[in-house]
């Protein structure tokens, strides 16, 4: 049976994700406008989604529903 490599991160996650979005506007930057530009900007809007909920999740001021 296959073990699995594991490891601890060294950043959190929004660290992570916040580093990703700001790699790929630099890189969106030096694209010619186009299809190509727009999808590398749509997964840096994701990045910095994903980041901002994971810091709203983990925010003591969040209560679960009910």
């Amino acid at each position: 049976m296959l073990k699995r490599r594991r490891f601890k991160q060294t950043k959190s996650l929004e660290e992570r994700l916040a580093g990703e979005a700001k790699r790929l506007r630099e890189q969106a930057r030096l694209l010619p406008d186009g299809p190509a530009r727009e999808q590398v900007i749509r997964k840096a809007r994701q990045c910095e989604t994903g980041s901002h909920m994971s810091g709203w999740l983990k925010s003591p001021g969040l209560k679960p529903p009910g």
